[in-house]
């Protein structure tokens, strides 16, 4: 390709509809119209004599070739911006950026009223997108550039991915207060529930890719029990709100269960069989690792979520990077 004769911008374009999938979504993200867009597409088509996109419905889905371009063009212009915005401190006042963060709502309780607390302080014009990340495999967004970071809970990190381990939580049985089965035994807020009546009683699932059981229902299986799972819903709000209403039990991780508590009326209690602590990340694509905005923010994310670790167990390395600072820079 003859690059003297090729409209650069057009790149900036493509960059867009890569990401957003959508005319529209894209104009807005580069500040021109739908229609101008659409035109810059139909140059594109045109200058790589390749159609880039099939339209289905209202979305646009690249084709093999577009997507072949996603990360390389994705890096190239991540690296020019990086050069373009000068070797200076970076000053979190004056940032205007805006980001997509992906996370359970466990994060809408625990992290977002402190996080926008600080950037309402420091960093005013800063604009944050919180979509939900509620499995692992949903990680590869980072790499389809839908999501600058994400929040996972898992114990695998995906090879293109860079991830800091930010801490454990153990989980607890929350349970209404007044449960009528619970008070007719003698169970009060903090006893344990002898594992035979915690299977004989109904409960509630976190199960957010659509299936009815958890992982706490295949541990159960190894150990020849089995509990009746009457409702399975895929954020931990439905849970604490739906058990603080009903006789179902659940789980929850300790930190939000004990943070929710007192506003809901529930009681908490220790499961009654061993479960994995949940391992809670901050992670991001390669192409972000050097973005003065992007580090700063991130850095304030894991200074905010650093203390909730209530398990005794030492934090596995980073994945393909170097970690975060330990306390995050004003």
């Amino acid at each position: 390709m003859n690059l003297a004769a090729f409209d650069l911008n057009l790149l900036k374009v493509l960059d867009a509809l890569l990401i957003e999938g959508s005319t529209t979504r894209a104009a807005a993200r580069v500040g021109l119209s739908q229609p101008a867009v659409s035109a810059a597409l139909g140059r594109l088509r045109a200058a790589l004599n390749e159609p880039l996109f099939v339209r289905e419905g209202g979305a646009l889905h690249p084709t093999e070739f577009a997507r072949a371009l996603r990360e390389p063009l994705r890096s190239h212009l991540s690296a020019l911006e990086q050069t373009l915005a000068g070797a200076g401190p970076f000053d979190p006042a004056n940032c205007t950026a805006a980001f997509r963060i992906s996370g359970s709502d466990f994060f809408s309780v625990m992290l977002l009223p402190e996080l926008m607390e600080r950037l309402g302080q420091a960093a005013p014009g800063m604009q944050l997108n919180f979509v939900d990340l509620v499995h692992e495999g949903n990680l590869h967004e980072i790499g389809r550039m839908d999501v600058d970071i994400a929040l996972p809970c898992t114990h695998s990190i995906p090879p293109k991915i860079i991830a800091e381990p930010l801490f454990w939580a153990d989980w607890l049985v929350i349970a209404r207060r007044g449960h009528p089965r619970l008070a007719r035994a003698g169970i009060g807020d903090g006893d344990g529930i002898p594992i035979e009546m915690y299977c004989q009683l109904d409960h509630m699932a976190f199960a957010p890719a659509g299936r009815h059981a958890s992982f706490e229902d295949q541990v159960l299986a190894t150990m020849g029990h089995r509990r009746r799972v009457s409702l399975s819903v895929s954020g931990f709000r439905d849970l604490y709100e739906t058990v603080a209403g009903s006789d179902l039990l659940a789980i929850l991780p300790g930190t939000l269960a004990r943070a929710v508590t007192p506003r809901y009326g529930l009681t908490l209690h220790p499961l009654p069989f061993a479960l994995e602590p949940a391992l809670l990340w901050v992670a991001w694509s390669r192409w972000h690792d050097h973005d003065p905005a992007h580090r700063w923010l991130r850095g304030q994310i894991a200074d905010l979520l650093r203390h909730l670790n209530d398990v005794e167990r030492p934090l596995p390395r980073p994945a393909g990077g170097a970690a975060l600072p330990a306390q995050a820079a004003e």
